[in-house]
């Protein structure tokens, strides 16, 4: 039997052991390589060429979707499973965006997860019913502006603002100057369509609610 060779990118070496460990008892799959990192992941890539990344969303050296998209760019070819520990309603689009065939969160059981990297190598998406469902809709036209426009850097931005951060300190936080920040929240409120700073503040602190304040739930530090 063909086995399916797999590259597992993710900065916690217990869960790649996890990972390495649930796959390798599959007669069908085999994990060919590890990286903690974007760079090694690009280097594990080159050197080992899977027929499937599993990514996660956060790396020590780049934000995970940069890395998505780098891939993306370089092997237009290779399908890549993100699986995360982070909401699928507010960065499963993003990454499905940035070239990720599917989005599965850790806390799904084996057999999901499984399922989801034979789907997305027999050429197919995995998408939950309400992350298509919501894709769907923005492809129509039919919903607003929503995160899902926002660069990684201006989602961690509203997201820092959300938490009761100020300008100054979002800037401390990000290593930025104060100037490039304010172009971030000039930049946010355009894509969102938001008048105002109370408003667009009013907007950061609802969307902390709805996904938990940053840290630890955005990835994109």
């Amino acid at each position: 039997m063909k086995q399916s060779r797999i590259l597992i990118v993710d900065d916690h070496p217990m869960v790649r052991d996890w990972l390495t460990a649930m796959i390798n008892r599959e007669a069908d799959l085999v994990v060919v390589g590890e990286a903690g990192s974007a760079t090694e992941a690009l280097e594990r890539v080159a050197a080992d060429l899977p027929d499937l990344a599993i990514v996660d969303l956060t790396m020590k050296d780049s934000h995970g979707t940069e890395l998505i998209r780098e891939l993306a760019e370089r092997y237009s070819q290779l399908p890549m499973l993100v699986v995360s520990m982070h909401d699928e309603s507010l960065y499963g689009e993003r990454a499905i965006r940035a070239g990720a065939k599917g989005y599965i969160t850790k806390q799904e059981a084996a057999g999901a997860i499984r399922d989801a990297i034979r789907r997305v190598l027999s050429g197919q998406y995995h998408l939950s019913d309400a992350l298509a469902a919501k894709m769907i809709r923005a492809a129509a036209g039919r919903t607003t502006a929503t995160t899902a426009e926002l660069s990684d850097r201006q989602l961690v931005v509203i997201r820092l603002l959300g938490g009761g951060m100020s300008t100054t300190q979002i800037a401390l936080e990000m290593k930025l100057s104060i100037k490039t920040v304010e172009g971030y929240i000039a930049r946010i409120k355009k894509k969102l369509n938001v008048a105002s700073a109370g408003e667009l503040l009013k907007y950061a602190i609802e969307l902390n609610k709805e996904h938990g304040t940053y840290p630890p739930l955005c990835p994109f530090g």
